[in-house]
């Protein structure tokens, strides 16, 4: 199958054990092929033909269900892990909708909780990710949203913080903050979609187990260098939410995303 995921620590830890057959995945083969989430988005949204297990934002649920089924293990789900909203010179949030304000993507979970939060802040600009928050420190953006790495160095470039976007959520919904997914194509049965949350399961539990093993495969795909940048964004987005969703992390997807559950299983 092949196995459409970004390149960040958290994906790179959680597959690596199931991509190189270190733990039983029950017959099948995952060929992983990276691609920043934005691009995940889109391709899982509008060439759904072309994608087997594919990860998402939350955020693009809604479009991506008709021809995928969410599996229940593999999620960035979490409580203190949302994204940032970060800017160079001091912005107040009623300056916002003034603001030119760089987005990882009109499909992510951080573009909804931005229009949930600051629905005035209209003015955006889509931009790489790992490019949002240098961006902002040159002058080229009034604001940026932080995700993944960026969001643990940005104080590091001279920026600060205007909100924590998943505290917001937090504090609104008090349920925890659903940023990514792992998807299969419906053209697989429902018993297929629980043989691979079983074996992403495992490679998670593998990872935990024997954090070395993955450390260069990590490392290797990471856009940040500093080892305990990259532990760090690994202990906040895999964690029991992503062994299993559980009835509070389905809560938290359908809170976001307007889904019942039965159109996502």
């Amino acid at each position: 199958m092949k196995l459409h995921i970004s390149p960040c620590p958290n994906d790179t830890f959680t597959f690596h054990a199931m991509i190189h057959g270190l733990v039983d995945t029950e017959g099948l083969t995952f060929d992983p092929v990276f691609d920043d989430i934005d691009a995940l988005n889109g391709a899982a949204v509008r060439r759904p033909e072309d994608e087997e297990v594919v990860k998402i934002s939350y955020a693009a649920l809604p479009q991506a269900a008709g021809a995928f089924r969410l599996l229940d293990s593999g999620s960035a789900l979490g409580h203190g892990n949302g994204p940032l909203l970060v800017c160079k010179h001091k912005i107040y949030p009623d300056e916002l909708s003034d603001a030119l304000i760089g987005i990882p993507g009109e499909m992510t979970t951080a573009n909804r909780l931005l229009s949930i939060v600051y629905p005035e802040a209209r003015r955006k600009k889509t931009c790489l990710f790992s490019e949002i928050a240098p961006a902002v420190a040159d002058g080229e953006l009034d604001a940026g949203v932080l995700i993944h790495e960026g969001r643990f160095t940005y104080a590091s470039l001279g920026l600060r913080l205007i909100a924590d976007l998943g505290q917001e959520w937090e504090t609104l919904t008090g349920l925890p903050i659903p940023l990514g997914g792992i998807l299969l194509n419906r053209k697989y049965p429902a018993e297929t979609a629980e043989q691979v949350s079983r074996i992403i399961r495992r490679s998670i539990e593998y990872a935990r187990r024997h954090p070395e093993a993955s450390a260069g495969y990590v490392k290797a795909h990471a856009q940040e260098l500093e080892p305990e940048v990259r532990q760090k964004h690994i202990s906040y987005f895999v964690n029991d939410y992503s062994l299993s969703l559980g009835e509070e992390g389905r809560r938290a997807v359908e809170r976001l995303t307007g889904l019942a559950e039965a159109e996502w299983r």
